[in-house]
């Protein structure tokens, strides 16, 4: 089978989807592999590298398009690329199904397989392939670093002989896999690290990377099958609301990670909060593409509330690419790997297996996912 690796068209998106060692690991396989010229560019990898890890460097990029068995990419596909597409091919990303539809639409008229990278079940088997996870990691560190770069503050405590100056308060609001490395980070640059989640469950493994676990009596809190916190009622909202206010007004820095899959991200901090909050605060919304946790906060911006500076800046991953494109190209090559037939030297692709009938969107002209097909349908 040939596999093919366009260059991203979005100008802001510095990730790619495939690197020089993922090259290797599918070639070792028996595909055939292909990258459009200067793929690897934003992230220091030079055409000669790919080549010598086995690829073909392509220039015509609608050429290859039509060839290929096995499209790997980062983004969802402009239109034009999905016209390129062979019939009957697989393509593998990001869809970003539930703010925008159309492209599954119209890789479902074109015949595609499409995979959706945002919908790989969050179980062990398919955690190699998780890249919402591989990335959410990446995000909950820079989201402490962008914080720790904008207070007016060190975060370690530190006794010199001017003086004893006190550790920077952080407190992080989600308990997932973007708040738990936020919550080492933030250990580990020595802050005083205190956090909150829904699911009560999550305690141990805060107290185990040295947080203090804020706790608030919610009553019975479940989880989706993604692993994402289910959606509180207004009266649950309301309490865990009291709560945050006491806790974020102490805080330095404050981080909110929390996320509904498939649906808009709770409102958490409200501007009565922050205005409550101390001067010279630093809030940093990692909801803000599923619609911001924040009330005030807005996309790619920085603002200033009452003193205090919310920072809402989206693909907090692609601003450190190099680490995002070797997270995201290994997941990218774990799922070819599992799905591959070693005898047939071709992809497998059996709808009904377990971690398919998940992520696979569309099928043989039709969009197979139901969720997705009520979306494309309303």
């Amino acid at each position: 089978m040939r596999i093919f690796s366009p260059t991203e068209t979005e100008s802001s998106e510095r990730r790619v989807a495939i690197v020089p060692a993922s090259v290797t690991k599918l070639t070792a396989l028996g595909a055939q592999v292909a990258v459009e010229a200067g793929i690897g560019a934003s992230v220091n990898f030079s055409d000669p590298e790919y080549r010598d890890a086995g690829a073909e460097i392509v220039a015509d990029r609608r050429a290859a398009l039509a060839s290929a068995d096995i499209v790997l990419r980062l983004r969802k596909p402009p239109s034009a690329d999905i016209a390129a597409l062979k019939r009957a091919c697989i393509h593998v990303s990001f869809l970003d199904p539930f703010t925008d539809v159309e492209p599954v639409r119209a890789l479902a008229a074109r015949g595609v397989s499409a995979i959706c990278m945002e919908m790989i079940p969050r179980s062990t088997i398919a955690q190699k392939m998780d890249a919402l996870s591989s990335q959410a990691s990446l995000a909950g560190y820079v989201a402490v670093l962008l914080g720790a770069n904008r207070l007016d503050r060190i975060f370690p405590m530190m006794m010199t002989p001017a003086g004893t100056i006190p550790p920077a308060k952080v407190f992080i609001i989600g308990v997932g896999v973007a708040g738990l490395q936020a919550i080492a980070t933030a250990k580990r640059l020595g802050a005083v690290v205190e956090a909150f989640d829904t699911r009560p469950g999550v305690e141990e493994q805060v107290k185990s990377l040295g947080g203090k676990f804020v706790k608030v009596g919610l009553g019975e809190i479940g989880q989706t099958a993604q692993g994402y916190a289910k959606e509180l009622t207004p009266e649950q909202l309301a309490k865990q609301r009291e709560v945050m206010e006491q806790r974020c007004a102490q805080a330095d820095l404050v981080i909110t990670t929390a996320q509904v899959f498939g649906r808009k991200a709770p409102v958490i901090v409200t501007k009565a909060m922050l205005e409550k909050m101390k001067p010279g605060t630093i809030v940093v919304d990692m909801a803000v593409e599923s619609g911001g946790n924040v009330e005030c906060s807005i996309p790619d911006e920085d603002i200033v509330v009452n003193g205090v500076k919310i920072i809402g800046w989206r693909n907090l991953a692609g601003r450190v690419p190099r680490a995002a494109s070797a997270m995201y190209s290994s997941n990218l090559a774990n799922l070819v790997d599992h799905f591959w037939d070693r005898t047939a030297k071709t992809f497998r692709l059996d709808p009904a297996n377990e971690i398919l009938r998940d992520c696979l969107v569309t099928h043989d002209g039709t969009i197979v996912n139901e969720r997705i097909r009520t979306l494309a349908s309303a």
